[in-house]
């Protein structure tokens, strides 16, 4: 199927519930993704921060940057002054540099704090306790250029489908508990969980996920030598 095609067939899947589809662009050209652009997608992920900032400057200024790879805190400035969302905050001292870098721009930037749900150690992110310290510190509260809006999670690269489910299902549990606790902070609004993708989107979807992010199933296979 086309690039359309396969956009038509993902929003149809979605259809009826609450979760976005987030287009995962790494290493595709910029036409490929043109493409996605002209059959309705706003809403692109990349992993790598060169990347995001050179597609940024020529394609369509209403689309929606997000960056889904793990972050280096010397990276966040490139990205600073025009990124929609960032998911894959996983520690103090990274929001920490995405508050300076948002104040320098006189932005506020929205944000998902990564969560390590999985059995795999190669996975990054907070876990619960870690969390909730965090989100109860003074030093947080004083972060006002940045807006948590909801937590990120990858589940275990296995065909176990109850382990998956029952990790995706440990995070929405999560961000029901964090919801409750800490909703009322000025720079805290949970209505974001982004968790699955092409392999498993299905079962996040049922697990209560807002956004999955898909690459090859759109864009086909990809091509690692092309950036």
């Amino acid at each position: 199927m086309s690039i359309a095609e396969n956009i038509k067939s993902y929003n149809q899947k979605l259809d009826g519930t609450d979760c976005k589809l987030v287009a995962v662009s790494k290493t595709k050209p910029n036409e490929l993704l043109q493409e996605a652009y002209d059959a309705g997608q706003r809403i692109f992920g990349e992993n790598k921060v060169q990347e995001l900032v050179e597609k940024s400057e020529t394609l369509p200024k209403d689309i929606q940057w997000h960056m889904i790879g793990h972050l280096q805190r010397n990276k966040v400035k490139y990205i600073a002054p025009f990124v929609s969302l960032i998911h894959s905050i996983d520690s103090p001292r990274l929001l920490k540099e995405v508050q300076k870098r948002a104040t320098q721009n006189e932005r506020i930037i929205d944000v998902l704090l990564q969560v390590f749900i999985a059995e795999e150690e190669t996975k990054f992110g907070f876990d619960k306790e870690e969390l909730t310290s965090f989100l109860s510190s003074d030093e947080f509260k004083e972060m006002t250029n940045v807006r948590v809006i909801g937590v990120m999670g990858m589940a275990t690269n296995t065909s176990d489908q109850n382990q998956v489910r029952k990790e995706f299902a440990s995070l929405k549990s999560l961000f029901e508990e964090l919801k409750s606790s800490f909703n009322a902070l000025d720079n805290v609004a949970l209505s974001e969980i982004s968790m699955g993708m092409s392999g498993d989107y299905q079962i996040a979807v049922e697990e209560g996920s807002t956004m999955i992010r898909v690459g090859s199933a759109i864009f086909g296979a990809r091509n690692y030598g092309t950036m």
